[in-house]
Parts: structure tokens; sequence; C-alpha cells
């Protein structure tokens, strides 16, 4: 796609030489300004062309040209009209075809742009050109229905209903912005025949305390010409000055070059070029690099990949010269065209490509910095940033993730529009909901206490719905990036819980949810996960002491509390063995807690209760001595007094606090 379109007027060009016979001229006019990248012009020659054409296949190819001519000016809608007009008049060249898919993608027709890749591979099962196409259609209906947290707005103050793009800023307080821009008022009387519009120039606009923008204004004219000035960047100090500048010529190529300048008091100086390559090819679009010696620009001068590349020149503070250019490689670069670099104050590179997996036309890429002037890992900036339209021309204001860019999206004026964007910060809520453990009903001032590993600590209070939300506290919020969180929740009458929440290495907002139900502890006896006996013993097995843990961690998440811990026999044996062996396995489980795990032993009391209270089933039976000895097999029975055989607790006392330590020798 020739992608430069209206902004080629000052960007790079490519050179294409056709060579058919001449109708009265008209065509061979046509192939001269189609060359010059004249597009405006070669289309009226290309129809005056075609009226008087006779062969068909001469004619199929007058079409094919009008289709590049209205690609290459920018208007995709008449380009692909154009172009299947070319296909249905069998133009032999199915890179028509490969075209139209391209324009389809640029308007986000995502399903017809894979019909089309889909018979450009066919014709042409060479070219991975389609196997991107079609990938980039899958990766751009994801990206579109999942975009990234970057928002974006259109900048109405800044722009018109011509083309305004490459903003930049230009003082050290980024309060002023330059941008290139072809709306009327510019230094050049003349319209161009690339567009039929005005030449661009590079305007100014300043942004007052308020945050609200200037009238544009054109910009010195030093700076400006009678040519075409544009994609400008400005040293850190900004008081040098990058800009393209493009020629203007009555027949042949336009060629464009790098102009630089220093500031003057408060205008720029006279301009001079940087000599990097021969006027026949075009260099522009610059980038300067935060230490002032290395500029990165785009050009379509040969040794590249294909189409317009990335280079780079150093410069020599001792010679005071620029080295010869050095193209970025294939890790940057591909047989597409990549234009409209930036280089942002930590080394990272933003350009942009249609040469990649993208969502359409031109889109903004990004590459980390792998050294002195190398860069790798290249990432698109998927959606919002990027759309089905030309996006392109980003500038980041220093230190903050925030800035402009430039698109061809719908939502601006009208051609290309200078966009805002900017990440906002992850916001995270918790709601905590409060429940009564058997009642299922909700519970109204629980108290939830709230810390977390950057030091903070709140608490609330449930609302009439058993709920509490953590969310804003004044100006800040109490759940924040990269920290993780720990929760008590507790209420009088209840044993407390304990949860967990982290924030640290997510990427999108997010709303936490955490619902917590409260074991009641007035008249409740609090079951315990199984804690299994040998037959007739009161050792512990080992996955009992597991269960244990259990009741260890509630006594440790409720210091205030004291219990009773039970244990429970079958009805085998005696009534009064079966009340000494239980209280035999109660004192075992106590003197574990106590005695391994650390709890005071005031805080736990054993109680043997013997064969007198049987565990009721699933159903609600009482699985009483009786009701055993009706069931059928061995195994019913085996399990049923296995239940039996139990240990649960019940709290006694909820003011527990613990007995001050005697006072060590000394200390009297």
């Amino acid at each position: 796609m020739k992608i430069f379109r209206l902004i080629g007027v000052f960007a790079l060009v490519t050179v294409l030489s056709l060579s058919a016979n001449a109708q009265k001229n008209y065509k061979q006019e046509a192939d001269v300004a189609f060359g010059g990248s004249k597009y405006y012009k070669a289309i009226e020659m290309y129809k005056k062309a075609y009226t008087k054409e006779t062969k068909k296949e001469i004619k199929a190819q007058i079409l094919f040209q009008i289709g590049e001519c209205y690609n290459g000016k920018n208007d995709g809608k008449q380009a692909a009209v154009w172009y299947n007009k070319a296909i249905k008049a069998l133009y032999e060249d199915p890179i028509a075809i490969f075209h139209v898919a391209e324009i389809y993608r640029a308007e986000g027709k995502y399903e017809e742009a894979m019909t089309e890749y889909k018979k450009y591979k066919a014709a042409n099962p060479s070219d991975k050109r389609a196997d991107i196409g079609i990938k980039s259609c899958e990766l751009a209906k994801e990206w579109k229905d999942n975009p990234t947290r970057t928002v974006v707005n259109p900048m109405p103050l800044l722009n018109s209903e011509d083309y305004d793009f490459s903003p930049v800023f230009a003082d050290k307080k980024n309060m002023e912005l330059y941008f290139t821009s072809t709306r009327q008022g510019s230094a050049g009387s003349e319209v161009s025949d690339v567009t039929g519009m005005n030449f661009s120039d590079i305007y100014t606009t300043k942004r007052d305390k308020k945050g609200k923008w200037s009238e544009p204004t054109v910009l010195n004219e030093t700076v400006n010409s009678p040519a075409s000035e544009g994609a400008s960047c400005l040293n850190k100090k900004r008081n040098m000055i990058f800009f393209t500048r493009c020629g203007v010529e009555e027949k042949g190529v336009m060629g464009c070059s790098i102009m630089w300048a220093k500031k003057a008091g408060q205008k720029w100086g006279e301009p001079e070029a940087i000599p990097i390559a021969a006027d026949t090819f075009a260099v522009g679009h610059p980038a300067i690099s935060a230490d002032d010696n290395t500029l990165v620009f785009a050009s379509d001068m040969p040794g590249g990949q294909g189409g317009k590349d990335l280079w780079y020149v150093t410069y020599n503070k001792k010679a005071k010269t620029w080295s010869e250019p050095t193209n970025l490689g294939s890790e940057i670069n591909t047989p597409g065209d990549e234009m409209f670099p930036f280089i942002r104050e930590n080394g990272e590179l933003y350009f942009s490509s249609n040469g990649r997996e993208g969502m359409g036309g031109l889109d903004i890429f990004s590459a980390a910095s792998a050294g002195v002037n190398q860069w790798s890992g290249v990432e698109n900036a998927k959606a919002p940033l990027n759309s089905s339209a030309h996006d392109f021309g980003i500038v980041f204001e220093p230190g903050q993730e925030r800035g402009f860019f430039t698109t061809s999206r719908e939502g601006g004026k009208g051609g290309d529009d200078i966009w805002e964007f900017y990440l906002p910060p992850k916001l995270f809520t918790l709601l905590v909901k409060v429940k009564d453990k058997v009642t299922d009903e909700l519970l109204v001032n629980a108290k939830i206490k709230l810390v977390g590993t950057d030091g903070s600590s709140v608490e609330g209070i449930t609302n009439e719905n058993g709920e509490y939300l953590f969310e804003i506290n004044g100006t800040e919020r109490y759940i924040k990036e990269e920290t993780s969180y720990s929760l008590v929740v507790s209420k009088q009458k209840y044993l407390n819980a304990k949860g967990k929440e982290t924030t640290v290495g997510l990427t999108e907002s997010r709303n936490f949810v955490h619902e917590y139900v409260l074991q009641p502890v007035e008249n409740t006896v609090i079951k315990l996960p199984l804690i299994e006996y040998a037959y007739n013993k009161a050792d512990l097995r080992p996955n009992s002491k597991d269960s244990l843990n259990y009741l260890y961690n509630i006594l440790i998440e409720n210091p205030q509390i004291t219990i009773q811990l039970r244990s429970h026999t079958d009805f085998r044996g005696s009534a009064s063995y079966n009340q000494k062996l239980s209280q035999r396995r109660a004192q075992s489980c106590v003197d574990y807690l106590v005695k391994e795990k650390g709890i005071a032993a005031d805080r736990i009391t054993a109680k043997g209760m013997g064969e007198n209270e049987p565990i009721k089933g699933a159903d609600g039976t009482v699985l009483s001595e009786k009701y055993i000895k009706a069931l059928k097999s061995k195994e019913e029975v085996e399990a049923a007094h296995q239940r039996n055989r139990r240990t649960d607790f019940k709290v006694l006392r909820t003011d527990y606090v613990p007995k001050t330590p005697a006072p060590t020798e000394g200390e009297q």
C-alpha cells in the first residue's frame, strides 16, 4: 500500500516506471505524474487515457493504475472500486486482489478481507503476505474485542477538516506542541499534485494551565517554505529541531530530505540539510535519541528490507559530521513499510508498519532497547491505540504513560487527526459479604480488618446487606497496585474468619468479591474434620493430626476463646469403659495441641463423652445402637461405628486474656 499517501507530500515516495504505449501522451503523462507520486494529477490523465485506449490488457492496466493512485492518496474506498474494476477486466497481476484485501482490512471488514487474502494466496501461494493478512484479521478481531486499558480521545481543538498529524512536544515543560497540517494558511500557495490539497506545514499550539490548547498557528518562515514540511522531532533541550522537507518539481520525482535548525532566540535559525542520500531517494520522519547522537529515520534508499525502512545515522561531535546510514535490519524492518519512528527517554523505539500482523493500514509497534542503536522484541500496541485505519506518529510525554498519536479512524474531523492517549491507573475494589454459617442470614455490624504489605491498615463495618466495600479513601484507593492484603472478619459471639488477596502481577483493573460465613459459638457444638482412632485405642492416627491442625488454626485466629474438646466413642464395650476411653482420646487431642502446637493449656479442656451422643447421619437419622444393629452389611456397621468415634468442640468463653507471665529474677 502506498502508505505515505497524503503524508507522501513530504514523506517517502516510491518511483514506479511503467512501459506501455502512450495514447495521445495521456498515459505517458499519467505515468510520469504517478512516478513522482503526483496521484491527483495522474488520476485525471489515466481516466482520459482509458477513454482513448482500445486494447483490453492496456485498459486493465490503466484501471489498476487508477486504483494505485487512489491508494497512494489514501482514498481506500475509491481504490478498492478501481482495483475491482481491474480484476473484472482480467488484470493479469493478482496483486490487485491483495490490495483489495488490505483495503478491506483497513476498513475493519475482516471477514471480507480474509476472503480476498485467501483468493490471493490461491493465485500467488509463494507470497507470505497472504498468511500475514489472514492472521492479522484473526488477531484484529481478538484485540478489538479485548482492548488494553489505554484510553484514546480525539483532540478537536487541534484538528481541522484537512490532514493533521505527527505531534511532538516543543518545550521543556511539555506545554507546546508542533504538528504537521495541510490546513488553510500554509506558507506555500500552490496545490499539491499528490493530493489536490495544500502543501503541508509545521504548526504550533500551546496549552494553558487548565489544559486548553490554543488556536494552532504556522511556525516561523525559516522552517516552513513553499515546499512541504512535516514529521519533525526536537532534542531533549528543545533547542534543535529536525524535520522533513520535500521539494517541488514540475516533472519527475519529489525528493525528501531531513533538515535541522538551531534555536535563535525565540525563533528557529536557518535550516540545513543533513546529507544522507541522493535527492532521488526519500528520507524523512526523523527521531532523535536522548543523547542527541543518533538520528533514526525512514527511507526508501537501496539496501533495505523492502518498501520504506528505518535507518539511523550517528553524529560525530568533534568532526561535526553525520555517519553513513545503517539499516536497522530485519529485526525491525519488513518487506512492507516502516515509518514514523519515535525514541522514548527509556530507549524504547516506537514506529508504524504495514508489513507486520496488525489491525489494518499502519499499526503502531514498540521495540525494547537491546544495546547501542539496537532494538528487538517488536510488539503490536493493539486496540484501542491501533485500529483498522492508519495509526502512526506517536509521541509520549516524558516520564508519563500518556501523549498523542495520529489516526485516520472515524471520530475525528477529517483526514488524519491527532488524538490523545493515556494509561489510567489500575483500579481495584474489594467487596466483603458476611453471613451466619448456620442460618445463612446476612450479618450486620461485622468488622473487617484489612492489612496491606505496604503498611496500610483499615477497618470497615458491614451494612444492612451484610456487605462492606473497600473502594476509595478520600483521594486514595484502599486496594492498591502490587500489594498483598490479609483480611480478618469478626463479630461478637462468632468465630473469626481470615482471608487473603493480592494485586501483585495483575495487568487489568479488577473488582474482588469475598464471602465469609461465620460460625456462631453460643450453645453450639462445632464439628471438626474426622479424627480417627483405632478400635479400642486412644492413640491418634497420623491423618488425625492433620485434622487437629484445623482446630489449631481456629484457636490462633480467635485468641480470645477457650474451648472444651469433646471425644466420642462407638457403642462397643461397656458405657463406663467407653467413658474412660473417650476421656483418654480427648486428652490425646489436647496434649497434641498443647505440647506439640503450643496452645496455652488454660485455653482447652478435655471432655470424654463416651457413647452418650451418637452422631446424626446425612439424612438426619441418629446413628444409635439400635440403628446400627439393624444395618445389614458388615461394612455399613463398621462405617457407622467409625462415624461415632469422633471429636468436636464447644466454645466456653469469648473473653480469654493470656495470663501475665511471672516476672523473671531481677524484675521484682
